[in-house]
């Protein structure tokens, strides 16, 4: 089968088409044939071996996909990467039906992205009704959706952040209250006047550096930051306890894995309501662009550069 594989960590120029064995499923594995497999800015991280989770050698990328399997329309997470293939194995327990009326794009933009949202509103920050919601990389597979879901949630205002013109034109037409460049020299006071002269009691973060560190200063009594990635490649600053005690906040980090060792099965229902806003037409995912798999070079090179917008896939029959 067709597959892109990486020998050698580094940039997108280590993504090589290659030919190799159909994988074969283990216990608690399902082998879906993939019709597309979702393209996340954590598979940079994975090729150049940056990740949270340490990479191997060799490694076929890929932590989502949408497809066939047993007749059915499915979408699901990887058991340990392959995605970016003409098939792949996915987990049993994270593989979900997809429902009439949902395409392939939609599927795949809810179970990571999507997923990541809802749990960090849900779970990680308990946003309230009311509460002003700062969405950072609001024009991003991740923003996008989260800026939807706070208003659909009850968000009392949301700011959205992106780094364009365009993409903060786009994140408003989302339903942002307002947006603001997150390169400003003074974001922390940017934010407050975006909030009316309020600091902010919510923050989604996954820039890193001194966006974390001017979003953590916005904060009001009881404000909560989700850390959820670090695409600047930049270290914040180091939190102190003090700093914490001064505004009576809070910092939560997420990582999706995470959620799959839950009791309650968190994350089914997460893509059940997420399937139900979609279909609603309450939730929109956003079209970032479609390559082929020969083409994964130039979809991890467009996310790197960030200028994309929305959620990228890739097309394993081109």
């Amino acid at each position: 089968m067709r597959a892109i594989q990486i020998t050698e960590f580094g940039g997108p120029e280590v993504l090589t088409l290659a030919d190799l064995p159909e994988p074969v499923a283990g216990p608690g594995q399902v082998l879906v044939d993939v019709t597309r497999a979702g393209v996340n800015y954590a598979d940079t991280h994975q090729a150049e071996n940056t990740y949270l989770a340490a990479s191997k050698l060799p490694m076929v990328p890929g932590g989502e996909i949408a497809g066939t399997a047993g007749g059915r329309r499915v979408v699901g997470l990887t058991a340990d990467g392959g995605g970016y293939a003409e098939k792949a194995l996915a987990l049993e327990g994270a593989l979900y039906d997809i429902p009439d009326g949902v395409d392939d794009m939609t599927a795949l933009g809810l179970i990571v992205q999507g997923a990541t949202a809802w749990v960090m509103l849900r779970k990680s920050v308990h946003l309230e009704p009311g509460e002003t919601v700062v969405v950072h990389a609001a024009a991003g597979g991740v923003g996008t959706l989260a800026v939807q879901l706070a208003k659909a949630f009850g968000a009392g205002r949301v700011i959205a952040t992106a780094s364009s013109p365009e993409k903060r034109e786009f994140a408003l037409s989302l339903g942002a209250d307002v947006a603001v460049d997150p390169a400003t020299p003074e974001l922390r006071k940017a934010l407050i006047e975006a909030n009316g002269g309020r600091r902010v009691d919510v923050v989604l973060e996954m820039t890193g550096g001194t966006v974390t560190d001017q979003s953590l200063a916005a904060l009001a009594p009881f404000g909560r930051l989700a850390f959820y990635g670090m695409a600047s490649r930049e270290q914040p600053s180091p939190i102190s306890a003090p700093s914490l005690l001064r505004h009576s906040t809070a910092v939560v980090g997420m990582w999706l894995p995470h959620v799959l060792t839950l009791p309650g099965d968190i994350m089914r229902r997460a893509m059940t309501e997420l399937f139900d806003l979609a279909a609603a037409g309450t939730l929109k995912v956003v079209n970032g662009g479609e390559y082929a798999l020969t083409d994964a070079r130039s979809a991890h090179e467009a996310l790197r550069s960030r200028k994309t917008i929305g959620k990228l896939v890739l097309d394993p029959s081109r």
